[in-house]
Formats: C-alpha cells, structure tokens, sequence
C-alpha cells in the first residue's frame, strides 16, 4: 500500500547503501535479505489490519469463547500475510515510477534497485497464489470469494490516478480483513445478526483507515498535486482534507459503538472505546497542531494502539462473560 503504509521516511538499512551490498561484502545473509523483503512489505505494518481481523475471529467462534482451533486460527493468520504482501508488492511495483520521483519515497526498494522487478512481481505471484491456496482449506465460500478480495486490495494502489476518494479504497481494503477472518470461521453459515455484526465492524474499520490516511497524504500534497495524482488534500485543500477525516473517524467511533451494541458487550467493551476516543482526538490534535513530523507519530504508534485495544476489550468480551452490558 501507498501512503497510508508508510511509516518511516527512511527504511531499515537503505539510508545510504543498498542491503544486498553489505551481503555480498561479507556473504550471504539470510538475516539481512529477510529484513529487505520485509520491509519491502512493510510487514510491521500488519499490526493495523491483523487485530481487527482477529477481533473477527473471536466475535464469529463465540460459542467457543473465541477460540476456533489451531488449524483455522493459523490458516487465518497465512491468509492474512499472504492478502497483505500481494498488496503491498503490487503497491511498490506500480508506484515505482512515482516513488522514484518522490523525496520521500525514492529511498524505497524498487527506485533504488535493492529488489528488482522480476522478484517483486514473483512474490505477488506467490503471496496471491498463497491466498487462494490458503482460502482453499479454509471452506469453499472463502475459496470463491479469494479472487474477488485479490482484486480489492491490490485495486487500491491505482486509484490514487483517478479518484480523489483513493482514502475510501484503502479503507475498504483493509475492511475485508475482518469479513475474511468471519466467513473463515462461519463459512455460509451465518445468521442475519452475524452479517450485521459483520458489516458493521468491516464500515468501521473503512471509516477508521480512510480518516488516518486522509492525515498521512498531507505529507504529499504539495507533490501530489505538482504531479497530477489524487486525494482529498489535492482536491479540498488541506484543512478541509483534516475537517473530512475528522468526521470519518466520528463514523467509525460510532460503529464501533453499535457493534458493541449489537455483541452485547460490556464494561470492558466501553473502556476500551473511551481509550480509543481519546486517542482519535490526540491524532487529530497533533495534526492539526503540530508539523508534519508528528504525523507519523499520530499515524503509527496511536493507529496501532487503536488496534491493540480494540483486539485486547473484545477478547475479554468474548473470553470472559458476566458483568455490566452496554444496552441500547
């Protein structure tokens, strides 16, 4: 993925000299082309989508406090890793003309010529292949519907050429990632309610990205716009862009409130939606108050820990019933 995946401005061992030189001046490094390849990935950035795909998981065995089995939950979490580095190395591959036109993305793997073309379009190949492979063992729905999920996460990276709603299709990416993890363990069998609960989680989770990367494009919009390409700071200038991101997040707070609703999730529940207001707030004020450098603080650390907790209230939801419910 393009901007909304990015985390640090220089990536691990690619400030100054590729990582594939340091291996052949002292040999091969299998250490050092695994941490290449990932962070080609930007693996540690699985920590926005996984929680919430998790949190799924949970919700859709609750009739076995959570837990679906070892099988499923692993399975699950190849799917994941293999939906995620499709779409991100279709993302590098791509964006590379422009990343390589862009200060802050010429540093990357493929502009600089640490990974070349050939293996980042075999990884796609494979991490794609992996994903129908994966959903194949899971239940026919998952396998049926796996071409369909490719086609969304990896439609994303070119929409930034066309529409200034680009914020939108990155949300509803990462928002199949709960819906995945759900029919993984409910295949066709759900109720009404379990689509409700579904939808409602997967809406909150297009809202809570689609707010975050609206904040993170301001890093580029003055070359945005320079160069032609899309998003809501090119399109409604920068305060409005704050303004709309705001009221995403808005959204996405008061879906997750109806979904707890819709659990009948208690007190743990609401404590963990009270942490996770406080922090949209804080991302909100820090972009609006600070420069542009704290945004990748309000991007990373509070995106992921709106993820951790919302993981951390749901398992003990599910996990451990009893106490005060939240009714409508």
């Amino acid at each position: 993925m393009n901007r909304g995946t990015e985390f640090v401005p220089v990536e691990p061992g690619s400030a100054t000299a590729p990582a594939g030189g340091a291996g052949r001046r002292g040999g091969f490094r299998p250490w050092a082309v695994l941490q290449k390849w990932l962070s080609f990935v930007r693996f540690s950035h699985t920590i926005f989508a996984l929680p919430f795909a998790l949190a799924g998981m949970a919700v859709a065995a609750r009739d076995q406090q959570g837990w679906p089995g070892w099988r499923t939950f692993l399975l699950i979490l190849l799917a994941m890793v293999c939906a995620r580095t499709c779409a991100m190395a279709f993302n590098r591959i791509v964006d590379r003309d422009i990343d390589a036109r862009n200060p802050r993305t010429a540093h990357r793997h493929l502009p600089t010529g640490q990974i070349r073309l050939p293996a980042a379009w075999a990884l796609w190949a494979l991490s794609g292949a992996g994903l129908v492979a994966t959903s194949w063992f899971l239940n026919p729905l998952c396998f049926v519907l796996s071409p369909v999920a490719l086609f969304v996460i990896c439609f994303y990276s070119v929409t930034k050429r066309f529409t200034h709603y680009t914020h939108l299709f990155l949300g509803v990416a990462l928002g199949l990632a709960p819906v995945g993890a759900w029919l993984a363990v409910k295949g066709g069998d759900l109720t009404v309610l379990d689509g409700l609960r579904m939808v409602v989680l997967a809406a909150a989770v297009v809202f809570w990205v689609a707010g975050f990367d609206v904040i993170y494009s301001l890093q580029d919009y003055e070359f945005d716009r320079r160069h032609g390409l899309h998003s809501l700071p090119v399109a409604w200038g920068p305060r409005n862009a704050l303004t709309a991101a705001f009221l995403s997040h808005m959204l996405m707070l008061g879906l997750l409130l109806l979904f707890g609703l819709l659990c009948r999730f208690r007190l743990a529940y609401l404590v963990g939606w009270f942490l996770i207001l406080l922090c949209v707030l804080l991302e909100h004020w820090i972009a609006r108050r600070r420069s542009l450098n704290w945004v990748q603080t309000a991007f990373f650390r509070l995106n992921a820990l709106i993820s951790v907790v919302f993981l951390v209230v749901t398992l003990a939801e599910v996990v451990f019933e009893g106490g005060f419910r939240l009714r409508l």
